[in-house]
């Protein structure tokens, strides 16, 4: 038998343990174990390590358990508000997306006809229009990444 299938049998030993393994692999894992004595043991090595686990009993303190109870509500009640925020936010921003689609038309007429009536070139007004169309978005664009990355370095450093 080559040896390039021992590690095989040991990803497969570990990977039923813990995520599962297709009816073929369950297959070829049993036949393997039955005929290797060396895959077996460390099989039956395994089983024993995770009974060992299973039958440990850690005594913890009461206030433990219930300080990390509290801030796990707590964290969890921050994450409902936060999503609640994001709705409002959300909707407000499809609100003003469809109602600056609706006005487009009128304001670029609107950029026209100033455009003409102070003699600016056609270049001039558009990209002033396509400015005050660009300059928003990219604003909130800048305060969304603000915020992702604050929250990301807040949530590296936990509070004691």
């Amino acid at each position: 038998m080559s040896d390039d299938v021992h590690p095989r049998a040991e990803h497969l030993i570990t990977a039923a343990r813990v995520e599962g393994i297709s009816p073929a692999e369950r297959e070829w894992l049993d036949a393997h174990l039955e005929s290797c004595a060396r895959c077996a043991e460390r099989a039956a090595a395994l089983e024993r390590a995770l009974a060992s686990l299973r039958s440990l009993s850690i005594p913890l303190d009461p206030a433990l358990v219930s300080a990390t109870q509290l801030r796990v509500r707590l964290r969890a009640q921050g994450l409902q508000e936060q999503e609640s925020r994001m709705r409002g936010l959300w909707v407000s921003c499809a609100l003003s997306w469809f109602l600056g689609a609706l006005s487009a038309p009128l304001l670029w007429r609107g950029f026209e006809w100033v455009g003409r009536r102070i003699a600016l070139p056609d270049l001039a007004w558009q990209t002033a229009f396509l400015f005050w169309w660009l300059v928003p978005g990219a604003a909130v664009g800048a305060v969304f990444a603000w915020q992702r990355a604050r929250g990301s370095s807040d949530n590296g450093h936990a509070a004691t």
